[in-house]
């Protein structure tokens, strides 16, 4: 059954639980199991997936591997488990268990199809998930009108969505394609690069290649490590053809990537060093570019802190593709047309580069999934450091000194001595990465001691 293990072992690797899919331990209310399955049938169909998952043997909130005693074979009143759910469950869902022994643990794996042409219903009620709460749907009248779009018309794509915008002009993208040596036709371009709907309106790929995007993108700086910090400055970049745009926030990041002299240990020629890793930073940025999702109509962020620079994209991971394939390269856009676009002007290649190269430099760790984003941050490399003659401001010295976010940190740990990190990142608004950055230093200097494991252990604070 390495199928069983392969799924699991992906699931585990979210920081959270998803809407398609819910662990638990030894749990079971057979009703509130029919309504799981509703529920993650019809979030599966939402979010693009073939099928979700209900997985026994796992701590829901450690994602440990810790066994269960879940039997599948049950009866209820005398009437199989398997045949009790699927009588109630309209339509007819092909659901089914397997169970796999997992680093000696018994694990038992419900496999759920995603809804296809109506909502899947427990007992005539359709549910829904909301991150991993499962609700109703007819409380959400506009997610059940979504899921039924989903269900007629498929997930919706910028070719397949009509822009609300229809008076668009495209100047600015003949001359971007002529300075790379490509004429576009004036008669056929808009079919070519995929502008229009089938309806013959511009889309919201038409939209974005306009002279006006009718949306902004921003660099904001702030002067700390928080968004609590004071805003140092804010630099737009958007309202233009979004091309036009990658270029200038990718121009903007050369402003900011400092060269550094590094005079330590100098023998004849000092170093010069760069605040932060160049190739690393553009892959991000060009990545957060092509795959946001901009159906959302939300745009991607670039926030540049005191020791780091945080580039967040709308979305998660593409339908199909899998959390391992994604550190490891494997390319599934999540705007195939614009993701042609990108590569037929040679801005990036489909070769998978991307992700490898920020994870060659940075680790795993430089990425976050967050409920319905991702967040790639790239940390400062300060060789010179100022606060030796006036106070550090952004790191902790030998000495003891702490920076205002570590003092934070402590103090959210002596608050709750059980705080999870995930928990104080969203108290003070960072990015967990940070957190974890922050957290690292203040054991070096031995304030703080985690006792026990992370899911029953504490914080200890020394002072």
């Amino acid at each position: 059954m390495e199928r069983i293990k392969q799924i699991v072992n992906e699931l585990r690797q979210y920081p959270t639980e998803k809407e398609w899919f819910e662990f638990k331990h030894n749990w079971f209310k057979p009703d509130e199991l029919g309504e799981y399955i509703s529920s993650i049938s019809n979030s599966a169909a939402i979010f693009g997936k073939k099928e979700g998952y209900f997985v026994w043997g796992l701590d829901n909130e450690t994602h440990e591997i810790v066994g269960t005693d879940f039997d599948s074979d049950q009866e209820i009143n005398n009437e199989p488990l398997k045949h009790y759910l699927a009588r109630q469950l309209t339509p007819d869902t092909n659901f089914y268990f397997d169970e796999e022994i997992i680093n000696n643990k018994r694990v038992v794996l419900l496999t759920i199809p995603a809804a296809k042409t109506v909502p899947t219903a427990y007992k005539k009620i359709r549910f829904i998930r909301i991150v991993s709460s499962k609700e109703k749907i007819e409380k959400y009248p506009e997610r059940e009108a979504y899921l039924f779009s989903v269900l007629r018309n498929g997930i919706p794509t910028i070719e397949s969505t009509e822009s609300k915008y229809q008076n668009l002009t495209f100047e600015k993208l003949m001359i971007y394609y002529g300075a790379k040596g490509i004429k576009l036709n004036e008669k056929t371009f808009k079919k070519n690069l995929g502008l229009l709907t089938d309806d013959g309106k511009y889309n919201i790929l038409a939209q974005l290649l306009s002279d006006d995007c009718h949306l902004p993108i921003r660099v904001a700086i702030f002067s700390g490590t928080s968004k609590a910090d004071n805003m140092y400055s804010i630099r737009e970049f958007g309202y233009q053809c979004i091309l036009y745009a990658l270029d200038d926030v990718l121009r903007y990041g050369d402003v900011l990537n400092i060269i550094q002299a590094d005079e330590r240990d100098r023998v004849v020629e000092r170093k010069e060093v760069p605040l932060f890793e160049n190739d690393a930073f553009r892959e991000a940025v060009i990545n957060a570019f092509v795959h946001n999702l901009w159906v959302s109509g939300n745009e991607p962020m670039f926030t540049v802190y005191s020791d780091r620079i945080e580039i967040l994209s709308r979305g998660t991971i593409a339908a199909g593709q899998t959390i391992e394939g994604f550190f490891s390269g494997e390319s599934v856009p999540v705007n195939p047309k614009l993701s042609e676009i990108i590569m037929q002007l040679h801005i990036s290649e489909k070769t998978g580069r991307g992700v490898p190269t920020i994870i060659r430099k940075y680790g795993r760790k430089a990425f976050e999934f967050r409920e319905n984003t991702i967040v790639v941050t790239i940390p400062f490399n300060w060789i010179n450091v100022m606060s030796d003659k006036t106070g550090d401001k952004s790191d902790t010295k030998t000495s003891g000194e702490k920076t205002e976010v570590q003092v934070k940190i402590l103090s959210e740990m002596q608050n709750n001595p059980n705080i999870s990190i995930p928990q104080i990142a969203n108290k003070l608004g960072m990015a967990k990465s940070s957190i974890d950055y922050n957290l690292a230093k203040l054991k070096k200097i031995d304030v703080v001691e985690r006792i026990g494991s992370n899911k029953t252990g504490y914080w200890k604070v020394k002072e």
